[in-house]
């Protein structure tokens, strides 16, 4: 909680000195300054479903808030066309539930750690929450509409990947290993949070509205570049990516 205070006051800071500087000069012009507050809805995901998942029983998004200050560098004061950079202090996060067939994991069962091939219900707890630094191209198509696209990269100070299974068996080792059941109640937990990766590169897009005076409503679509564990993890046998719309509201100086 200390950490997201800190970085919520560079944030505010950096903003202030935005303002402060765009009040003091009326010759910057071709800069543009922007504070925006949102949410992000979506979920990490594989590109395509996998043959182990037979079915999503539930999904959860949770509430995923953003705080983000811009700044935008218009080529000159007439130009349609510009670029920004950004801090955006941002949560993804969702719990979701699954019928799997074969899924390969790692479970602790009775105090003990045992690996293999899950056949049952999986629950899975994603959380993270991240700094990320967002640069764009921009075009301003008129004094209503703006739009972006570019590359973020986001650094991961918190990190959950956790849950449990339970309602079926683990052929422990192979498909065709010892069959360890987990019924009536009974649960096995997992927990791959310290495998997560800390650096996630991705690319957006989005665009702007001017609904009135200084406010303006945002949509950017987020796509994360690499799977959200480390390269050096195999428990999970395929990549998940983040995939989130981002939807809030800015005040634009």
């Amino acid at each position: 909680m200390n950490k997201v205070l800190s970085i919520l006051c560079i944030a505010i800071s950096f903003a202030s000195i935005a303002t402060a500087k765009s009040m003091k000069t009326d010759s910057i012009t071709a800069l543009e300054y922007e504070v925006r507050i949102g949410v992000n809805i979506g979920g990490s995901s594989p590109l395509s479903m996998p043959r182990e998942i037979r079915s999503i029983d539930s999904y959860n998004p949770r509430f995923n808030g953003v705080v983000e200050a811009d700044v935008t560098k218009w080529f000159n004061n007439k130009s349609h066309w510009g670029i920004s950079a950004g801090l955006r202090i941002e949560s993804k996060s969702m719990h979701t539930g699954a019928d799997v067939k074969n899924y390969q994991t790692e479970v602790v069962n009775e105090g003990n750690y045992v690996s293999g091939y899950w056949t049952g219900y999986v629950n899975t707890k994603y959380n993270t929450t991240m700094i990320s630094i967002p640069i764009m191209a921009n075009y301003k198509l008129n004094n209503k509409w703006k739009f972006r696209a570019g590359v973020y990269l986001s650094y991961l100070f918190h990190r959950d990947f956790s849950g449990y299974v339970t309602d079926g068996y683990l052929r422990q080792g192979t498909p065709v290993g010892q069959k360890i059941q987990f019924l009536d109640g009974k649960r096995g937990t997992y927990d791959f949070s310290d495998n997560l990766r800390r650096l996630q590169p991705g690319v957006q897009a989005g665009a702007s509205w001017m609904c009135c005076k200084n406010i303006n409503i945002n949509a950017d679509l987020q796509f994360g570049l690499n799977d959200i564990f480390e390269d050096s993890f195999k428990t999970v046998t395929f990549n998940m990516y983040p995939i989130y719309l981002n939807l809030g509201i800015g005040y634009r100086f």
